[in-house]
């Protein structure tokens, strides 16, 4: 690129902010303390070496955000923004974060989330469940699979996140995560994103995209322009995109329930260690926590009692796991029992507001309306195992409406589907974290019985 050609680039970059800001260039001056003459030389290209201190004075009188920004910053270096933000965006430049830990268990959901990302039909995907699920390491395993394997660039973005505030341009890829969120919140920057993806295969990711639960027309035209990209969204609650293909991710499998007094007792810890996801990672995070307790049978027969307490949810666990600094194991089983939701905070784990995992399945139950408050405070009183057409007679409840409710309930996270014990009616439970919660709601006190309510 020639001299000439990066100064012309530049004053294009700035007319183009100036004219999104919506001001001249006497009202910009007035703004920046840069003068008229000054701002009218660099939009018609006289000016070859700008100072950098000039254009930041401008940028911050325009209210620029990142993505104009270093447009402007890439012009001032003689590179022209387009090209270093497609570079930017390329497979080496734009890999997937990386996990801090191994995955357990969930095989089955990755095949059937990467499965689906690999076909050309299917371009947006929102992987729903209750909070501390493990939405987000799945979506993590997911994008490093395809960008490993497939070679595909990946933008991620932290929706839980408040967008940066402007200031000094940290980077182009900075520039483009901006660009998305703007665009995934029905904000501007969907021409710009749309000219560095264009063509080329690419996944966005729209972590804890939660903010935003209508439909967004910004992002539908990003896919129909970007004929090859796909939208992965992590939420808490269904998206109603036109489009949209739901993937609800419920906890991690638990052991199968002790047998009854009189059967036949299982092999000492066998059947509640090997195979099961839950029992294996809050073993883990026995383990850390208290080096001390070896997993014997009955350590880790305890440590399978506490999963099923807390419904296999891993960020419950892991908080859970916690408390073992100040509790004996017996004394976890007790209280997580009795109370799991005094369990489930530890300010290690908040997320980035502050908020722990109680705030927010306080909060996922608050935002049921009132139909729905109350239905799940009584399939609360069930025991676990009853069938839509049980739940139906047992509230007084018509078949339809109860079938309807249940598979919204389910798809929130809030009521789980048993493992089926054959070909029968499919079997329901409510999260233990949020029976209390939802009798609360209901106006009811929590109760669990050995039979159906009537």
């Amino acid at each position: 690129m020639t001299e000439q050609a990066a100064t012309d680039g530049l004053a294009k970059q700035l007319r183009a902010a100036r004219r999104w800001a919506g001001i001249t260039q006497e009202q910009l001056a007035g703004l920046s303390t840069v003068s008229v003459r000054a701002i009218r030389d660099l939009e018609q290209g006289r000016v070859r070496h700008p100072r950098r201190e000039t254009l930041r004075l401008l940028a911050d009188a325009m209210r620029l955000g990142d993505a104009r920004r270093a447009a402007l910053e890439l012009a001032v270096e003689g590179a022209p923004a387009d090209t270093v933000m497609r570079e930017a965006f390329g497979t080496e430049l734009a890999p997937s974060p990386e996990p801090l830990r191994r995955m357990v268990g969930r095989t089955e959901e990755l095949r059937a989330l990467t499965g689906l990302l690999a076909t050309e039909h299917e371009r947006l995907l929102t992987v729903v469940g209750v909070a501390g699920v493990g939405k987000t390491r799945l979506a993590q395993e997911a994008a490093l699979l395809l960008h490993t394997r497939d070679r595909m660039p990946v933008l991620w973005v932290d929706m839980s996140t408040a967008a940066p505030t402007s200031g000094t341009v940290r980077s182009p890829r900075a520039a483009l995560t901006g660009w998305a969120r703007s665009v995934a919140a029905g904000g501007p920057g969907l021409d710009e994103l749309a000219s560095v993806v264009r063509d080329r295969a690419a996944l966005l990711v729209l972590d804890g995209h939660d903010a935003v639960p209508r439909p967004v027309p910004q992002l539908l035209e990003l896919l129909h322009g970007c004929e090859r990209l796909k939208v992965l969204i992590t939420a808490r609650e269904p998206h109603r995109t036109p489009g949209n293909r739901l993937l609800p991710l419920g906890p991690l499998p638990l052991p199968a329930p002790e047998p009854s007094a009189g059967a036949a007792a299982p092999l000492p810890g066998a059947s509640l260690a090997a195979g099961e996801p839950a029992v294996e990672l809050m073993l883990s995070y026995v383990g850390h926590m208290r080096p001390d307790l070896l997993p014997t049978d009955s350590v880790v027969r305890t440590v399978a009692r506490v999963c099923q307490a807390l419904d296999g949810v891993p960020r419950a666990m892991e908080s859970a796991a916690s408390w073992l600094l100040l509790h004996s194991l017996e004394e976890l089983l007790r209280i997580a029992r009795s109370n799991p939701l005094e369990l489930v905070d530890d300010t290690t784990l908040s997320d980035v507001n502050g908020e722990g995992l109680k705030a927010l399945l306080a909060a996922a139950v608050d935002r049921l309306d009132d139909t729905q408050a109350t239905l799940l405070g009584g399939l609360g009183a069930l025991a676990d195992g009853w069938t839509a057409e049980q739940a139906s007679a047992a509230l007084a409840v018509p078949a339809t409406t109860m079938a309807r409710e249940v598979h919204a309930l389910v798809l929130r996270g809030l009521v789980r589907r048993l493992p089926a014990a054959g070909e029968g009616a499919s079997r329901f439970g409510v999260l233990n974290l949020v029976r209390g919660l939802a009798a609360d709601r209901a106006g009811a006190a929590p109760h669990r019985s050995g039979a159906l309510v009537h």
